[in-house]
Formats: C-alpha cells, structure tokens, sequence
C-alpha cells in the first residue's frame, strides 16, 4: 500500500514538471512570436546614407599675450616716478619708471672724488720714478731705491684703475634708475606706487615686479589637450576661435607648440597646446576664456549613421540592420566621426536600415 502510495506521488510530480515546461516553453515561444510579429517604430530605424563629414575636437583655452614678462628693477631704491598708467601703450624706449638715484650720485661724487686723488698720487709717483730711472742708469742710486719707486708707481697706477671702475659701475647703476620699455606694447597692470622701497632683482625669480607689460598685437590661446586627441593636432594646424555675445564671429588661429611631455593640470593630466591668433579686431583680450575648434579630418560622400545607432560589445563596433521585425547583428568598421555622425568603412551598405536602440535578445536573428 506504501509502494502504490509512492508512486502516485512519483506521477505526480512528474506530471507538474511536464506541464511546468510546456508552460515555459509556451510562453518563450509566445513571447518570440510577439516579438518576430511586433514591428519596429519608426522613431527607432534610421536609415545609412552618405554624407560629407568632417571631424572637430572641441577645445577651451585662456587667451594670453604671445610676449608678456614682467618688469623689475635692475637697482634697489625707491620709486621716484611711475612715468605710465595702466592700458597705455607705449614704444620701445620710452619711460616707465624712474628709481630715485640720490644715493648713487653721492657714490658718484665720491668714486670721482678718489679718481682725482689717485690721479694726483700717479703723477708724483711717475715723476719720483722717472727722475729715479735717469739717476739709476747714471749708477747713481741703488736698485732698492729704484725698485721701491717703480713699486709706488705701480701701486697707484692700480689704485686708479679700481677708482674708475668703482666709477664706472656707479654710472651703470645711474643708468639703471630709468626703467624703459623692452619693446613696443601696453602696460597691463602696475603693481607699485610712488614712494615704495624696491628692491634690485639678482635672478628670474628675485626683486620687485614694478608692472607687467606685454606687446598685445600677438595674442594667443593656451589650452591642455588629452592624451587620447593630442595625437591629432599638429604644428602649423588652423583652429577657429569662436567669439560670444552680439558681435559672435569666428576669428582664425594657427597651433605653433604642442608640448612633447604631458602635463597635470587641475589633476587632469594632458598636454599644453598654443594657438597664434592671427586675427584681431581688439575683441580678444588677455584673461578671456574661450572655446575654440580645430578641424582633424573629413569625408567626402561617406556611407555614415547617425553615432548613436553604433554600439560597442567587446572590442566589436556593431550595429543592427532590420530584417522584416527582426534586427541583424553586424560587426563594422567605423571610420571617422563628429557630434553627430559615424562614418561605416565596412559591414554597412548604402540605404539599409539601422536600429538607433540596442534590440532586445528575442529581436535578433543572429544574437551570436
């Protein structure tokens, strides 16, 4: 009685089991037919088509003066005059600024004071020597004394030569007092005022920046460029600045350094790219931050769709081609791209349709 017990159990079981599967089976193959009988929509297909493409990198940079350095005292001192103002431009030559020299001209006074007595000092001892010298060869004083006379003379003789070049060094230093401009440009920002203690600069990054100036007829863009676009860019390769507001206009640049080593900026790591605006109406100024585009390639005629119908599984660019309701994986080969477009290289024939969604398993014919 136990054993038939056991084996209605059995039965039973395995009769759950059977309908359990057809149910599944069932409803899997319900749910393909649904999905082999459900059409694509429209807003989901596109269609490959050829088109001229041409492929940008999107870059933003600061706009800078292509000769700008700042200009310090070659003399400590206090300023005596501020001979510009802020925005004017000046040439070559021309003041900037003057260091007050009242106590270089009291070392002046007193190198020129020395001078005269050194002088004084040479023509006695030059004519105790010459005297000596017609008495030494009449054998008439001994070599000591005339040794010790030529010893004065020339003694005095250095002693002027040290008076004159303490002199000379002295008038460089007056000289220096009259700060003027390196070159033709405009003074950007003036960083002391009338009456302030300065101090001379030994090195690059020693002494007291009076002003910084710069020649403005030069500007340029820098901008740090990823690893992944540098590659693209070259020396010599145009860039188009693009301008905002009411006057918007696109001013042309040209790249002339991209850096050999990357750099960290703002904990980015890239590469410095510089680009010589060669066009300015006045409207690009030092300081602004800009967008800019340079153009890295193009297409003529290329068999392309829209870049979001391209997927990537793997290593593979792929995309899917509809079938009737179904779509078809296809693997392709992309070419090149922009904001908006993929150019097909291969896998992709003119005039077919591509899906913009990824499809979902039971849509592909071929999910392998």
């Amino acid at each position: 009685m136990a054993g038939k017990k056991k084996g209605s159990i059995l039965i039973f079981l395995l009769v759950v089991l059977v309908a359990a599967g057809g149910g599944a089976w069932f409803v899997l193959t319900e749910s393909k037919n649904a999905a082999e009988n459900a059409e694509i929509p429209a807003s989901q297909l596109t269609k490959a088509e050829k088109r001229d493409l041409e492929s940008k990198l999107l870059l933003s940079g600061e706009v800078k003066a292509a000769s700008e350095q700042d200009v310090k005292p070659e003399v400590g001192g206090k300023v005596k005059e501020i001979a510009v103002t802020v925005g004017q431009r000046v040439k070559k030559g021309d003041l900037l600024a003057v260091i007050d020299d009242t106590d270089l001209l009291t070392e002046k006074h007193s190198a020129e004071t020395t001078i005269d007595g050194a002088q004084i000092e040479v023509d006695k001892n030059q004519g105790n020597y010459d005297r000596a010298k017609a008495l030494f060869d009449e054998k008439l004083i001994s070599k000591e004394v005339y040794a010790n006379l030529h010893a004065d003379l020339l003694i005095s003789k250095n002693a002027l030569d040290k008076a004159m070049s303490q002199l000379q060094s002295v008038k460089d230093k007056l000289s220096k007092t009259r700060i003027i401009a390196p070159y033709d440009g405009t003074v950007l920002n003036i960083a002391v005022t009338e009456g302030l203690v300065v101090t001379a600069a030994a090195s690059v990054n020693s002494g007291t920046t009076l002003m910084t100036f710069a020649d403005l007829s030069q500007l340029l863009i820098e901008t740090n460029v990823n690893q992944m676009d540098v590659g693209k860019l070259s020396a010599d390769q145009d860039v188009f600045v693009n301008m905002q507001g009411d006057d918007a206009h696109t001013v042309k640049a040209k790249i002339e350094f991209v850096a050999p080593l990357a750099t960290v900026v703002n904990n980015i790591k890239g590469f410095e790219v510089h680009a010589l605006i060669e066009e300015n109406n006045g409207t690009l100024k030092p300081g602004m931050s800009v967008s800019m585009t340079a153009p890295v390639g193009d297409a003529k005629g290329a068999i392309s769709v829209p870049i979001g119908a391209v997927f990537k599984q793997d290593t593979d660019r792929v995309v899917f081609v509809r079938k009737g309701n179904l779509a078809e994986r296809r693997k392709v080969t992309v070419g090149l791209t922009n904001m908006s477009y993929a150019q097909i290289l291969s896998g992709l024939k003119e005039g077919e349709e591509v899906l913009l969604v990824e499809p979902t398993a039971q849509q592909i014919s071929n999910p392998s």
